[in-house]
């Protein structure tokens, strides 16, 4: 299972062309959106929490609308106890590591973990501290896999 990230969910939204290549997408056209993933794909109640306080806030009701239906289309994990041990976990190790994350990238990845996820879709970096500690592949905009491997020459 793929889980998709707040970070890469916005930047799909406003049709960031990297984003639209890691899965098969055959139509993105303002409120009506047709998906087709290969792939088993959720998103989890963080990510649902942090759009929809971002949305709320700038009163955007196109936002909200596609979102609303996004998420009524999409499989959202939930935040339970596995989902907390797991989070647990994940901090405590990048706490040990020196790498404090953000705490909520932590809980989506812990959400992710205790739900049997394999990989997290994002484009933010902080995910690749999390995948040390996880195991998850991290998969990122066709962008960024370019920048990265550029800056690594």
């Amino acid at each position: 299972m793929i889980v998709l990230d707040t970070a890469y969910l916005i930047d799909f939204f406003i049709g960031t062309k990297e984003t639209l290549g890691a899965f098969e997408i055959t139509e993105i056209d303002d409120l009506d959106i047709a998906l087709d993933f290969d792939s088993d794909i959720a998103t989890t109640v963080i990510t649902f929490h942090e759009i929809m306080s971002g949305v709320k806030h700038k009163k955007v009701k196109k936002e909200e609308r596609f979102f609303r239906r996004f998420f009524s289309e999409t499989p959202v994990l939930n935040f339970d106890f596995k989902a907390a041990e797991k989070s647990s976990e994940i901090m405590a190790d990048l706490l040990t590591m020196g790498k404090p994350v953000n705490a909520l990238d932590v809980l989506i990845a812990g959400i992710a973990v205790a739900n049997g996820a394999d990989k997290i879709a994002s484009t933010d970096k902080r995910f690749d501290e999390i995948s040390k500690v996880t195991g998850l592949k991290i998969l990122k905009s066709n962008f960024q896999e370019k920048k990265d491997s550029a800056s690594s020459v």
